[in-house]
């Protein structure tokens, strides 16, 4: 397969998403329109599902302005993604997970986003998909992926006040959150190995506690 065959042809003038100031009520009105339709086109479809044009009528904006808020098709992915995160973030804090021990709480919170994704497949994997096609001009809109995802994760802690080994665990979780992501969308895990992947890694949280009081 040619090394170029994932990349999606982005407007001539891409660069940066716009806009970089605070958006306007109407600017925001017309981004989550956007955000939007390209959830729905990648539920019905997947990743080959979500074009630009259809974005754009879709979301009954002009092409040359969806161009302005994402750049390309990966660009939009992952913004949708983190769309989805922030949704999933404020249901948690809602209903924040039970558990008597950190590691249980964070475990069964990205056990819940994991059966989020489950409900709908084509999306899941239309946004991970772009966000390992990514390459560094999307760089900030992974970063805001990340971002969220590690807050997802420390919020569930309940820590107070984590110490830098705690963090750094944190950081890791994160990260084989979204490695799992990879292997069960491609068929290579189950739900269930996904399940004992996550309690384990999880275990950091509570390996990097502080020792208590008169302990070593």
């Amino acid at each position: 397969m040619p090394a170029d065959a994932h990349r999606t042809k982005a407007a001539p003038d891409a660069g940066r998403a716009e806009p970089a100031s605070p958006l306007t009520e109407r600017q925001e009105a017309r981004r989550r329109r956007i955000l939007e339709a390209c959830a729905r086109l990648a539920s019905r479809g997947g990743f080959d599902a979500v074009q630009m044009r259809e974005v754009a009528e879709s979301s009954q904006v002009a092409l040359g302005t969806l161009y302005r808020y994402f750049p390309s098709k990966i660009h939009l992915l992952v913004a949708t993604m983190q769309d989805q995160l922030e949704h999933l973030h404020a249901t948690l804090r809602k209903k924040p997970p039970a558990g008597e021990t950190a590691a249980d709480r964070v475990a069964g919170t990205l056990m819940r986003a994991f059966r989020a994704m489950q409900r709908d497949p084509l999306l899941a994997d239309a946004m991970v998909r772009a966000l390992t096609f990514a390459d560094r001009s999307v760089s900030a809109e992974v970063e805001q992926v990340f971002r969220r995802t590690t807050a997802i994760v420390l919020d569930a802690t309940d820590l107070t006040d984590p110490t830098p080994e705690q963090l750094s665990a944190v950081r890791v979780i994160g990260h084989t959150w979204h490695s799992t992501l990879i292997t069960w969308l491609s068929g290579r895990a189950s739900i269930e190995q996904v399940g004992v992947d996550i309690e384990t890694v999880c275990r950091l949280i509570d390996l990097t506690a502080p020792p208590r009081s008169g302990q070593r």
